[in-house]
């Protein structure tokens, strides 16, 4: 394949109004990965063919690997508009729903179907653009016929799930969580959705069997680890979760996992692993996804303690964040479709003072996820939150160094 696009390059060094060979050329480049060099002479060629469909289209396909959706929706347009053609209108919804304009998308995705009423993948893009126009009963009937058209369309089934979750509706929503677990048995997701249903409901037994199952196929899910614990606690299986989180933290030093872990030991009273375990949490602040200023008090109430030769009391509740954690945690969201928490009332705890904040072990938390979750926590965030958190570090080693 390289050779045909240096024998095309050759042509076209002699002959640069050879307008065949730029062309085969173009789709060479696009299909190998040289997009950029695709570009130019897309470019090149729609100034003197303006009227050509096909070169908009794979200019649009250019585009979108280039990650320049608006580019794309420009050049998908301009081809749709001289040759509306299913190709073109179904790439053009693509780009539609990449930009969130769901509105715009859901005719085009229409249109594709008046061509071909079979097209699985079109009724699901129509599903998502009508979950996001607040359409949930037209969402459900799209995502109902893409499973009739793929029965194993796992995603289909796992949106519908979560309409169902996010109305109250568990049973159906159970329902569909099964049958993505008879399609793909080791998906972390429907097991964790499972057990934030039979949380809800009462079932504790059930709950942790799912949790389990939902580390046992992906034993990076925090939230998996974070569910587990409330529930452990509230349970008094000191000893199983102990055990989970040392061996979790044996393949992966999360500020998440470290943060669990204090939390046991604060409640079982052992003020020294309390502690260190929370240094440890604030020494990886890019895993840590509770507040960290919550973190770094808690941290620094244990040190004062330990300096005073002071004990704690183990503890017979589960302590629930108060104000502070909860508008933190009201902001932020776990995944696009997810419900908004529930407040819950504050509880006191007197081992460390009345002004003492938690982190995130909410009693009315909802839990749940959506495939759409991002996998990358950290992609976001920005130079001076990356600043902050290294400053934070610096100030935990230097206590290290007075120590």
């Amino acid at each position: 394949m390289g050779n045909d696009i240096e024998t095309l390059q050759g042509i076209l060094q002699n002959d640069p109004s050879n307008f065949q060979a730029r062309r085969e050329l173009s789709i060479l480049l696009l299909n190998n990965g040289f997009n950029e060099e695709a570009e130019g002479n897309l470019r090149y060629l729609v100034k003197y063919f303006p009227e050509d469909a096909e070169l908009y289209y794979n200019l649009g396909i250019v585009y979108e690997k280039l990650k320049d959706f608006q580019k794309a929706k420009d050049s998908y347009q301009k081809a749709v508009e001289l040759s509306p053609q299913e190709d073109f209108l179904y790439n053009l919804g693509d780009v539609l729903v990449e930009l969130n304009e769901w509105k715009d998308a859901i005719p085009v995705f229409k249109k594709v179907l008046e061509t071909d009423p079979n097209d699985g993948n079109c009724y699901f893009n129509l599903g998502i653009c009508y979950m996001n126009t607040d359409e949930k009963n037209l969402a459900l009937d799209a995502f109902q016929k893409a499973v009739s058209i793929n029965p194993k369309d796992i995603y289909a089934y796992f949106y519908m799930a979560n309409i169902y979750q996010n109305d109250g509706l568990t049973n159906f929503a159970a329902e569909n969580y099964y049958k993505i677990l008879e399609i793909s048995p080791d998906y972390s997701w429907a097991y964790f959705n499972l057990a934030s249903i039979a949380y809800k409901n009462g079932n504790i037994d059930e709950a942790k069997d799912y949790l389990k199952k939902t580390i046992e196929h992906n034993s990076f899910d925090m939230e998996a680890y974070k569910l587990l614990t409330k529930i452990s606690l509230k349970e008094g299986s000191i000893d199983e979760i102990l055990e989970i989180l040392h061996t979790a933290l044996e393949k992966d030093g999360n500020g998440d996992l470290y943060y669990c872990l204090a939390r046991v030991y604060k409640f079982v009273g052992d003020l020294e692993e309390y502690y260190e375990n929370l240094k440890n949490a604030l020494k990886n602040p890019y895993t840590l996804t509770f507040e960290h200023d919550i973190v770094k008090q808690e941290y620094e109430s244990a040190k004062e303690k330990l300096g005073k030769n002071e004990e704690i009391e183990p503890e017979h509740e589960v302590e629930e964040y108060s104000e502070l954690s909860e508008e933190n945690s009201d902001e932020e969201e776990r995944g696009e479709y997810t419900e908004e928490e529930n407040e819950p009332e504050n509880e006191e705890d007197d081992s460390f003072g009345d002004d003492e904040e938690y982190g995130d072990f909410s009693e009315e938390e909802e839990y749940g996820k959506i495939p759409e979750e991002s996998e990358d926590e950290f992609e976001d965030e920005s130079e001076d939150d990356w600043e902050a958190d290294s400053t934070e570090d610096d100030l935990i080693e230097e206590d290290e160094t007075e120590e």
